[in-house]
């Protein structure tokens, strides 16, 4: 999600090797994958959680992070070509050859496993079905499919991406409510603002790469006009919650302060484009959603 700095990249090029490791699961990401499945399973919970609730909680938050790390290691698998000629990614072990293509493989697996058996053994069945399908949505359908053949990859690819609130929300009801597929809605439409912002200050990496993101096949102009209209369908999309009474007016008013504000990154984006902006929207999008998702836990919390 986030680029690397060069001391931070120089920093890993000399990191022990579990540390190269662990980069490979793309730490930051899953962070906030987890913290989104995390607030499902809060708002799954009327009330504060049981001793026993909240014990299936940690498992799932273990074996959620462990399947996401092990969804992100086998990208770095399959994309190690095309880290190496992006700058952002060329830092990484599996780019530079440091680590094999059978050791990413089996620690891939090993991390898959491993959380697939928590899921399984115990939070529910469900719940590990569907983040194994996960796995293979973003490993595999959007990494070895879509990523190279349409840049309108991390649309379509970003259902997988929006699936942690639903991950969250079966691992505490064994099924799946509307108010998890809402969540999921709500990621699914932040996503392509997101990436495309970022994929803006980096359309030569990717024209490097040869991959057809959006602003290297529909230029600059055009990436900046879909950002600003997906951040005006997400707004809409993020009054859901309190339209059907899952959240109450703590989490509008925090929805709508989030919603207009990158709006009006998206806004300013699209009138006047600089790298330095582009950056900023990038950055401000990841605050919205962890800010959103954090104002659902606390509004539901407030008596």
């Amino acid at each position: 999600m986030a680029s690397t700095s060069p001391s931070t990249a120089s920093a890993i090029a000399h990191s022990p090797r579990w540390q190269q490791f662990y980069q490979l699961t793309k730490p930051r990401v899953v962070q906030l994958i987890v913290f989104c499945a995390a607030i499902g399973m809060a708002l799954a919970v009327p009330g504060l959680p049981t001793g026993e609730q909240a014990l299936t909680m940690l498992a799932a938050v273990a074996g959620i992070w462990l399947v996401a790390g092990a969804a992100a290691a086998f990208n770095c698998l399959i994309e190690d070509g095309i880290d190496a000629r992006m700058k952002r990614t060329a830092w990484r072990a599996t780019a530079k050859g440091e680590l094999s293509r059978p050791q990413t493989l089996v620690f891939s697996a090993a991390l898959c496993g491993i959380g697939m058996a928590l899921l399984g053994v115990y939070v529910n069945v469900l719940t590990m079905w569907l983040t194994f399908a996960t796995f293979v949505g973003y490993a595999v359908i959007y990494t070895v499919i879509l990523k190279p053949m349409t840049p309108q990859n991390i649309v379509i690819g970003g259902a997988s991406g929006a699936m942690p609130p639903v991950l969250g929300w079966a691992a505490m009801r064994g099924e799946l409510g509307f108010e998890a597929w809402l969540l999921c809605l709500i990621i699914f439409l932040w996503t392509p603002p997101h990436f495309w912002a970022l994929a803006l200050y980096r359309a030569d990496d990717y024209a490097r790469a040869g991959l057809p993101m959006l602003p290297v096949t529909h230029g600059n102009d055009y990436t900046r006009l879909q950002i600003l209209l997906y951040t005006w369908v997400l707004l809409a999309a993020t009054l859901l919650p309190f339209l059907t009474g899952m959240s109450g007016w703590f989490y509008l008013a925090s929805a709508l302060a989030l919603g207009l504000g990158f709006c009006g990154y998206a806004f300013r984006l699209w009138r006047t484009y600089s790298e330095t902006l582009a950056r900023r929207t990038f950055w401000f999008s990841i605050w919205h959603l962890s800010l959103l998702f954090a104002a659902l836990l606390i509004d539901h919390y407030i008596p």
